[in-house]
């Protein structure tokens, strides 16, 4: 195991991290996108943009994009390489403001934190679609690992500090159980060449209707290029 450091909420930080990943000519065959905060106070990142959105979304938009050419150049037809994001079945009531992604017209933590992981999803499937397009042997999935007993619960109201803490051994997964369907989607046999799919204690599930609206992920693959500053090479693909 080799620790490189990148700050998921700094695109600074991620194009450096990229480029010293890319100095070391190595493959790469799992990307997992798992870095989040939830519930935080209103606050921006460094470079301005809401936290949860920009850290939970934006950052994992970017490097995806930053790695997608090492992943492909990695990527075999008898073996895939993968991309593994993790959302959150918040996202079934999460909704997706294109006017207002930074929510600075009415700050909700829970809506924002809901919207970063709708916007998650709706990343993945229209990633997918473009891989397919191009003919790329990489595949791109979304899970949802569950409620999990970790410090993410931090920024919740007291009461519900207290009862994590006197009912998380029976009703959370601990974080071994909620990192199984990321394992899962990482390596399993049964994934291999399966891509789009939004899985669920290693099942694939059905997400919320309107992760599968094509034009909303269109819309929101070209805003967010603009937002950290790449260039939208989808605009080529129906």
């Amino acid at each position: 195991v080799e620790f490189l450091y990148c700050d998921l909420a700094s695109m600074k930080s991620i194009r450096q991290f990229v480029q010293r990943f890319r100095a070391k000519n190595c493959p790469l065959h799992v990307l997992v996108n798992n870095a989040g905060v939830m519930l935080v106070p209103e606050r921006k990142t460094e470079d301005g943009f809401e936290e949860h959105f920009g850290l939970n979304y934006l950052g994992h938009f970017l490097l995806t994009n930053l790695l997608l050419d090492t992943l492909k150049q990695s990527g075999t037809h008898s073996h895939n390489a993968r991309i593994v994001t993790v959302s959150s079945a918040t996202h079934y009531v999460g909704e997706l403001h294109l006017s207002d992604l930074q929510s600075r017209c009415s700050y909700s933590p829970h809506g924002a934190y809901a919207q970063s992981k709708l916007a998650l999803v709706l990343f993945t499937y229209r990633l997918q679609h473009l891989l397919t397009a191009n003919g790329s042997h990489v595949t791109a999935n979304v899970v949802d690992p569950g409620v999990v007993n970790t410090e993410l619960y931090k920024h919740v109201f007291w009461v519900i500090k207290v009862a994590k803490w006197m009912t998380g051994w029976l009703f959370f997964k601990t974080p071994e159980e909620g990192a199984s369907t990321t394992i899962y989607a990482a390596v399993s046999p049964e994934m291999e060449g399966a891509g789009g799919c939004y899985l669920y204690n290693e099942e694939r599930t059905k997400s919320a209707d309107v992760a599968y609206d094509e034009e909303l992920q269109r819309r929101l693959w070209t805003e967010s290029c603009k937002m950290v500053g790449i260039f939208d090479e989808s605009s080529r693909v129906p």
